[in-house]
């Protein structure tokens, strides 16, 4: 009897990106490669190729309970074994202290990425094969098994295990632990810790929810071992409950559709597969297979619904959650790139309510009280993001009503004195920060203090205040207001005069700080953040001066290093336990998200004729390589300054993709976006 199931085809939009079984087999290769999917409500579901977990963090369902901002890992994979008489046959792989147990990776022949995880099999006569996928706007996550091939007689074995944690720590044997399941249609609920919601299970075979059964059997599987983790210098092992295992029969053409959720159960698994999957193959139907229209397909994975359904941005996957200067950098990129107007203008108004003595939050939390005010420079970010929202079509009046009053708190408060030591000195610049603490985005600490001391007057917030207080002078003049006006324009003018004196450097680059009476000469790329900036007060020889410094002595094919290789601080390599790797972080890391702005500085310096934009249109295209080499289909939180730019951090960094996408409509559109008449 042969398979009833057609055969698998290639969807429309970006490549299929497939690994087959030689690369699998590459076991550090496969193991350090991972896939990523979202719920768009904070969740995600994300491991390796071949579905060992090798960080705390990999698990199928990793969710935000009612009441919390932090991620919780819930599900984190099956044990999962194919019977037949007499013989079993695993498909799921776990690591423990000295061993590989179980092996399925061995006869696993294929993994592809679109339009979700698909990870096929060859066993004997028999092709089964594992998809998976989460449903928008629900913390669920679907798992698909299929069979085809000429054996029949087989059953799919699982057994969920369920660690129920914060995704960021580990878990073990416990007497607190509740082990009891309750049997629901289809499936089953199980809560092990009563802070947490409950966990539903159920499955359908072929759409008959009957056709399965539950074994109770509660016990603890102990030692998992997680590399990544021992490699980056944490903990790496812990214990994971399960409570027992499902047994459903596997026919050929037919298909077994597992949901776990802590929403409401789900009662009909195959249907709501059949829904997800249609919409997801009509998401990226449109798209080609360019590099920025493979970033597009992803990168509504950063979007999400918080608490109130507020829109907002995850920073990056699977660490990262909402972080206020990451949301109001990687906006536009995200949306405004996409054509998604209304989209951006609604994460800009949802972040007012948590607006607070003129500061943003550096860490989002449910509201103004347990939300971190760390950051000198977010809502400067949020002052530029509200800029390009304008110049991509914004709501003229929503700007005037809304977002002007805000902006004007924002400057007032800086000006007269907000928290982080931010005040105005006499020069009309922002002093912000302290000897302990880095208010910038260069914020990375060892047992030894701030590894890149920036406190007093970074180079990029004095651009950034400078822009803010143009900016309010041209929404003033806008409004019909020019006595206001003209409080703008003697400040930004003081404020201009004051920069170009303090920063402009013999040498023909910025200073990266001014402190005590002082130029800080560190070649980095905050001067290329200043060059950047529409409202500056530098020339454009001065930008032009910028921009070719920066690209002797900071760009990479992967984006601008943090300091020169020329400097004796410089870390080439991101590697090591958490000090090595901070103290490199802001040493000579390359950033991807910096590349954004290198090019828009180009575009103000030289213009955009052919020539550049075939540059940008190459800086681009420069990361087809690293899209599947490490979060698949995703850009790296950063990479090592010294060749060949090894991919460091987070899988999946929001204003690394958005700024490569920005990067695309500059080359798309021909030019940076201009003011309508």
């Amino acid at each position: 009897m042969s398979s009833t199931l057609p055969p698998p085809t290639a969807p429309a939009g970006p490549a299929l990106l497939r690994i087959g079984r030689e690369e699998l087999l590459r076991l550090e290769h496969a193991l350090s490669r991972e896939w990523l999917e979202t719920d768009g409500l904070g969740g995600c579901a994300t491991s390796t190729l071949l579905m060992c977990p090798t960080r705390r963090y990999h698990g199928l369902l990793a969710a935000v309970p009612p009441g919390h901002v932090d991620r919780h890992l819930f599900l984190s994979r099956f044990e999962e074994t194919l019977h037949a008489p007499g013989k079993e046959f695993p498909l799921s792989m776990a690591r423990y202290p000295g061993l590989w147990a179980p092996r399925g990776h061995r006869s696993m022949t294929s993994f592809e990425l679109v339009p979700y995880p698909r990870a096929s099999f060859h066993i004997g006569l028999a092709e089964p094969c594992r998809e998976l996928l989460m449903v928008h706007g629900q913390p669920t996550v679907l798992t698909r098994y299929t069979l085809r091939g000429e054996r029949s007689g087989l059953e799919l074995r699982l057994r969920p295990l369920l660690p129920c944690r914060r995704s960021d720590r580990l878990t073990f044997e416990n007497l607190a632990l509740n082990p009891r399941i309750e049997r629901i249609p289809g499936g089953i609920q199980c809560r092990p810790y009563p802070e947490l919601p409950a966990i539903h299970i159920t499955l359908t075979v072929d759409g008959d929810p009957q056709a399965a059964r539950f074994d109770a059997d509660p016990l603890w599987y102990r030692q998992i071992e997680y590399q990544q983790d021992l490699h980056r210098g944490y903990d790496g092992h812990e214990d994971q409950f399960s409570p027992g295992w499902f047994t459903a029969p596997l026919p050929i053409g037919g298909e077994v559709v597992v949901a776990a959720t802590i929403g409401p159960p789900v009662e009909d698994p195959a249907a709501l597969w059949e829904r997800e999957s249609a919409r997801r193959r009509a998401e990226i139907a449109g798209l080609g297979d360019g590099v920025g229209e493979r970033l597009a397909a992803t990168a509504g994975h950063y979007l999400y619904r918080g608490h109130g359904q507020r829109l907002g941005v995850i920073a990056g996957f699977p660490w990262f959650g909402e972080w206020g200067r990451d949301t109001f950098l990687a906006l536009p990129g995200l949306t405004l790139s996409r054509g998604r107007v209304a989209e951006c203008g609604e994460a800009l108004g949802g972040a007012l309510p948590f607006l607070s003595g003129g500061l943003l939050p550096n860490i989002f939390g449910l509201g103004v009280g347990d939300s971190h005010y760390g950051s000198a420079d977010a809502a400067l970010w949020f002052t530029r993001a509200v800029r390009l929202w304008q110049l991509a079509g914004g709501d003229p009046a929503r700007l005037m009503e809304e977002f002007r009053p805000a902006l004007r708190s924002i400057a007032e408060a800086y000006h007269d004195g907000a928290g982080l030591g931010i005040r105005v000195d006499s020069a009309g610049l922002l002093d912000v920060g302290g000897p302990e603490l880095n208010a910038t985005w260069m914020d990375a600490q060892t047992s030894d203090g701030p590894v890149t001391p920036r406190h007093g007057q970074p180079v990029e917030i004095e651009a950034l205040w400078y822009f803010l207080l143009a900016y309010l002078e041209r929404l003033a003049l806008l409004a019909g207001d020019p006595q206001e006006a003209r409080l703008w324009t003697k400040r930004k003018r003081l404020a201009g005069r004051s920069f170009k004196r303090r920063f402009w450097l013999p040498e023909r680059y910025l200073a990266d700080r001014w402190h005590e009476g002082a130029a800080d000469p560190s070649v980095r790329p905050n001067m290329v953040l200043a060059a950047a900036l529409e409202f500056s007060p530098l020339t454009r020889g001065k930008r032009t001066d910028v921009v070719e410094r920066a690209e002797t002595d900071l760009l990479t094919p992967r984006g601008l290093r943090t300091l020169t290789p020329e400097d004796p601080r410089y870390h080439g390599h991101y590697a090591g336990g958490c000090e090595e790797r901070d103290a490199a972080y802001h040493q000579g890391t390359a950033w991807p998200w910096l590349v954004g702005f290198w090019a828009e500085a180009l575009l103000r310096a030289f213009g955009a004729g052919r020539m550049q934009l075939e540059r940008l249109a190459g800086l681009v295209e420069d990361y087809r390589t690293a899209l599947p080499s490490h979060g698949l289909g995703h850009v790296s939180e950063v990479y090592d300054g010294d060749s060949p730019h090894r991919h460091g951090g987070c899988i999946a960094q929001a204003w690394s993709a958005a700024e490569l996408l920005r990067v695309d409509a500059m080359v798309r559109d021909g030019g940076l976006p201009q003011e309508q008449a």
